[in-house]
């Protein structure tokens, strides 16, 4: 018994000093996002590797999520069916599937490319070579990386949006056999600006989660490639679970009367 509880108290340990360095990771971070020298090129680089590049696979994803969200919501309401359809359809994406979609998409790909790079960066030792040069590793790798990703995914949220709404458009119009223009007014009439800006503050809050966690777990990467591929699936799984805890916080936050 005793060794259980033993057992318990060393991963509540390991889990609060993960959970300390991570803060101290974080707050080092935004620190530096106000003290010179800046890096517009890479802040820019890093806008259009984590915006440009991940429009096409979040596009897709949104486009596909809108219509089969039109046809599960078309199949649960018998009645009034075509309302719900445009409400369900609006409502979802921009308070919820949007970012949410989005924030897992952009984990995956910009996330894991992160980790990767700057974990690389870690064990071949070019990190401390930066130091050597006098150019602080955290100015140059980590802070462009969480201005961009603040940044980019509510730009790729507002598409995503768009882009979503489009598709459940498509079904309704073309599978459903509903009238186009009542289906548009319905959404334009169901489409508030409280929902989309809470989805794009939820967005950048989850792009600085996804930038955050790709770049702690590659800078704390070490054991060589074996220690830069396990960098990479953390960086990978806890940006994503931590959008989804995220997600309900704010939720919460938001939308709790």
């Amino acid at each position: 018994m005793l060794d259980f509880l033993a057992s318990i108290g060393r991963i509540f340990i390991l889990f609060l000093q993960a959970t300390g360095r991570l803060t101290l990771f974080a707050v080092t971070g935004i620190s530096h996002c106000f003290r010179p020298p800046f890096y517009p090129r890479l802040i820019g680089r890093q806008l259009v590797d984590m915006g440009y590049y991940s429009l096409p696979v979040v596009g897709l994803t949104a486009i596909f999520t809108g219509m089969v969200l039109a046809l599960q919501t078309h199949t649960g309401f018998a009645i009034g069916a075509e309302t719900a359809v445009a409400t369900v359809v609006v409502v979802s994406f921009t308070r919820e599937l949007g970012p949410v979609i989005a924030g897992l998409m952009v984990a995956g790909r910009i996330g894991a490319a992160t980790a990767a790079e700057i974990g690389t960066m870690r064990v071949t030792e070019q990190i401390d070579a930066l130091s050597t040069l006098s150019t602080n590793p955290f100015k140059y790798l980590v802070v462009p990386r969480l201005i961009a990703g603040t940044i980019a995914l509510p730009l790729l949220v507002f598409v995503a949006d768009i882009i979503g709404m489009f598709g459940g458009f498509l079904v309704a119009t073309y599978t459903l056999d509903y009238n186009p223009r009542g289906f548009i007014g319905q959404m334009w009439d169901t489409l508030s600006t409280d929902d989309v800006v809470s989805g794009l503050i939820k967005s950048a809050v989850f792009g600085f989660i996804v930038a955050l966690m790709g770049c702690y777990n590659g800078y704390h990467s070490k054991g060589g490639a074996q220690g830069v591929g396990s960098a990479t699936t953390y960086a990978v799984v806890s940006a994503a679970i931590m959008i989804l805890v995220s997600d309900y916080v704010l939720t919460a936050l938001f939308f709790s009367s």
